[in-house]
């Protein structure tokens, strides 16, 4: 008598709650990270002075300046994203099987956020929020960068495979592509943290004008971080060669063309947002839309990414037995 079997893949539903929650907890991730742009964009690092986390020492800010409102914002802010995440976790941990990719994510998700805060309290503690540049300022704003990107990633990640219905367990999924994939996150990541170099320097040395701006680019007696700014447009046109590349395999797949052409059209409003960033001498609000952009393209990509690169494994089943 033939008996049919069947893949054990998963077919378990998530509950539709949490697929959305985690999408919320992503678009708010979003939001914050642009909050602590403004944050930087106008000089509002050390409106707290060097209390953390509490900002001057205070729960309930007496008679608090603006600096001092929007870094205080900004922290509150980041510590609900603290308690969403672990919700997050939770949550994922009670409503998934074991294996589920989703797991995993939130896992380095709540790795990553706790790093953010430790991040930000060292900006705080070590006075690397005011005075002069030095190295070791740069090398830790590009590093909290580095981590903010990577804490978007894991936060939309655990979102996708939440809201995955087949290929999410591990052990029943594989890697291809990745020649396709991992160049242009890596390429991103690297403008990402070029922008955050970029952008400090707009702050510290603010131009006057655009031929004074360009000039202090190539100047060898101004500030080797404004000599720096060129990095980040450079790395922008490179890495735009290595997300075409990604969109070219991933078009490849009628699923994926939507997403593929999503991010040619982000790409091309970072590069408008990024010219326009120059030619008005980088105004806060030209500054924050260009982050806005950059994290938008950054899920977007990492999404196609992610399903053009992990995919359900062929199973072998016999169909019967006899």
């Amino acid at each position: 008598m033939a008996t049919t079997h069947t893949a054990p893949s998963s077919t378990t539903p998530v509950p539709r709650l949490l697929r959305r929650y985690a999408w919320i907890v992503t678009i708010y991730t979003v939001l914050v990270i642009v909050w602590g742009g403004a944050v930087t964009a106008t000089g509002s690092g050390n409106g707290c002075g060097d209390h953390w986390p509490l900002c001057d020492g205070q729960v309930v800010l007496n008679h608090p300046h603006m600096k001092m409102m929007i870094e205080y914002a900004h922290r509150l802010s980041s510590g609900i994203v603290l308690f969403a995440i672990l919700g997050l976790l939770v949550w994922t941990f009670f409503a998934t099987p074991r294996r589920h990719m989703a797991r995993i994510f939130s896992v380095a998700a709540m790795i990553l956020v706790m790093n953010e805060a430790l991040l930000g309290a060292g900006l705080v503690l070590l006075r690397l929020t005011t005075g002069g540049v030095t190295l070791e300022r740069l090398l830790y704003f590009a590093l909290h960068f580095t981590n903010t990107f990577l804490l978007l990633g894991a936060v939309a990640g655990t979102a996708h495979f939440l809201s995955r219905r087949r290929g999410y367990l591990r052990g029943e999924i594989r890697f291809r592509s990745l020649g396709f994939g991992l160049p242009g996150l890596i390429a991103l990541l690297i403008v990402a943290v070029s922008g955050s170099v970029a952008e400090l320097g707009d702050m510290i040395y603010p131009s006057s004008n655009l031929r004074a701006a360009i000039v202090a680019d190539f100047s060898s007696h101004g500030s080797w971080l404004v000599r720096l700014r060129w990095l980040h447009p450079a790395c922008a046109l490179i890495a735009g060669v290595f997300l075409l590349w990604l969109v070219y395999g991933a078009v490849q797949k009628p699923a994926l063309r939507s997403l593929g052409i999503a991010v040619v059209a982000l790409l091309g409003l970072q590069y408008t947002l990024g010219i326009t960033d120059v030619l008005l001498l980088a105004p806060t609000w030209i500054q924050l839309a260009h982050l806005f952009g950059a994290d938008v393209l950054w899920v977007t990509v990492f999404l196609l990414a992610t399903q053009l690169c992990i995919v359900e494994a062929p199973q072998a089943f016999p169909e019967s037995v006899q």
